[in-house]
């Protein structure tokens, strides 16, 4: 069942974007789930270990590394102890070692408090969370997200999110990060939630994208201007429309010049036949 400020945000990304409003339509409910389990060390851990590898791949070596602590989450302190082999035996490859024991080192010093994220508004926490080794924009925006539950989080880095934009308004290539920013400028504060139906919107069978005139919002100087499918597609079709009216115009023209000289020279022949004869005549 969807929160009073789930409707208040659904009821926001459905005025302000059109193409959203037939994404929520199509997907359906809200379903955005916080991992409040745990601490917040716990979760960072678990999105390390959980980098470049598949659900069940990563679930299994996340396993194994709590089994030795007696199936429990480790603290940092013990991290930090435990000796290398037994972490590589866990199936962690020799970067990731790496980066948990920083992250383990960094909370157990104090550098990092971790106790106190939640309190930290988004950039400062993701400015904090960047300068541990293997953590970058688009984990700290993760760890927003589902740990946290921060409701104006837009994953531009994310394939899934570039993808479902390109699929959501019919695009032929995927967005950029900058195009995403730019695009989902009209969410805000709500961009968390369009980033989960944007997810969503891969794994639909078949998706309408006939989103001509529903458009894209761009800026320019002195306001605000609509971009159609066409133009979120790069103009391709008028560039080849144009291309082939130049190149047809060629076309006609040396057609032109070679009809004008064949008549030159038709006309050149049939003068100097003419006088040929008049001078045979006399």
């Amino acid at each position: 069942m969807a929160t009073t400020s789930h409707r208040q945000a659904l009821a926001h990304l459905r005025r302000a974007d059109p193409v959203i409003a037939r994404v929520i339509k199509a997907v359906g409910p809200y379903r955005l789930q916080v991992r409040a389990e745990g601490t917040h060390f716990d979760a960072l851990v678990r999105a390390i270990v959980y980098q470049q590898l598949s659900g069940k791949a990563a679930a299994t070596i996340h396993g194994r590394l709590k089994a030795l602590f007696g199936g429990r989450d480790p603290t940092p302190a013990e991290l930090v102890a435990v000796p290398e082999e037994s972490l590589r035996g866990v199936g962690l490859s020799r970067q990731k070692l790496g980066y948990i024991r920083d992250l383990a080192s960094r909370v157990a010093s104090g550098e990092l408090p971790i106790d106190h994220l939640h309190e930290l508004d988004d950039d400062a926490l993701t400015e904090a969370l960047v300068r541990v080794k293997g953590i970058g924009r688009w984990t700290a925006q993760m760890f927003l997200m589902f740990r946290l539950g921060r409701p104006n989080v837009l994953p531009e880095l994310d394939l899934g999110i570039q993808n479902g934009v390109r699929r959501a308004y019919g695009l032929r290539t995927r967005p950029k990060p900058k195009d995403i920013l730019r695009i989902g400028e009209r969410w805000a504060p709500h961009s968390s939630v369009a980033s989960w139906y944007l997810w969503r919107v891969l794994e639909l069978p078949a998706w309408d994208t006939a989103t001509r005139n529903v458009g894209l919002t761009g800026r320019k100087s002195g306001g605000t201007r609509t971009i159609t499918r066409d133009e979120g597609r790069g103009t391709g079709a008028a560039k080849g429309r144009a291309t082939a009216t130049r190149k047809n115009s060629a076309t006609r023209k040396k057609r032109g010049t070679r009809k004008g000289t064949t008549r030159k020279r038709t006309t050149s022949s049939r003068k100097k036949r003419s006088t040929a004869k008049k001078r045979a005549a006399k």
